[in-house]
């Protein structure tokens, strides 16, 4: 079993989450467990999705190039991320549209607002985990586990905080270890 890959990746997965619930914890907005709880299962369902994609195209490839293929992919998003976040070619993710009324709680809509939106991440990462032959169920609940940790620890430490390298530097700091995990999967 890959372990540590199902965890790191599971980290990896979330750490915009942890940026973003340390921007909410700055700004006073509350992410109630029940909307907490939504993006996990949103971002579990749509990973979830995706590795048995990954899984089945994995059915046509000999298992070394499927191995290959699936750590190459892995490290090649780490690239994109970290190149795409230096260049900044998209445009900053605005917290202010997703809170539509405003409150400073993310209500249960606007978290499956919230939830699709980081979600998008995990497609090309399951597709890449599936290849690699990589437990679904076991990817799925690391990335839930870890959706709901790093909101947590980022609400409670940005409303003590002000802006932080974490929260600047999640995209690439994800990045880094898609691209670690990628060559790391190349040698097991």
């Amino acid at each position: 079993m890959h372990w540590i890959t199902i965890i790191l990746i599971g980290i990896a997965a979330n750490l915009d989450n942890l940026g973003i619930g340390l921007a909410y914890g700055i700004k006073k907005t509350r992410i109630p467990l029940l909307s907490n709880v939504t993006i996990a299962f949103i971002s579990m369902a749509v990973t979830y999705i995706s590795v048995k994609i990954g899984s089945a195209i994995a059915h046509y490839l000999s298992p070394h190039l499927a191995d290959m293929i699936g750590s190459f992919l892995l490290a090649g998003i780490g690239i994109y991320m970290i190149v795409d976040d230096l260049l900044k070619t998209k445009k900053d993710f605005n917290l202010d549209k997703i809170d539509k009324d405003q409150n400073n709680i993310i209500s249960f809509k606007e978290a499956a607002l919230l939830g699709l939106i980081l979600s998008i991440n995990c497609l090309a990462t399951g597709i890449a985990i599936g290849a690699n032959g990589i437990s679904a169920i076991w990817t799925v609940l690391s990335i839930g586990f870890f959706s709901v940790v790093a909101f947590s620890i980022g609400g409670e430490f940005g409303l003590r905080i002000s802006k932080t390298v974490i929260g600047r530097k999640a995209t690439i700091l994800s990045g880094v270890l898609l691209i670690f995990i990628g060559i790391f999967e190349l040698f097991i």
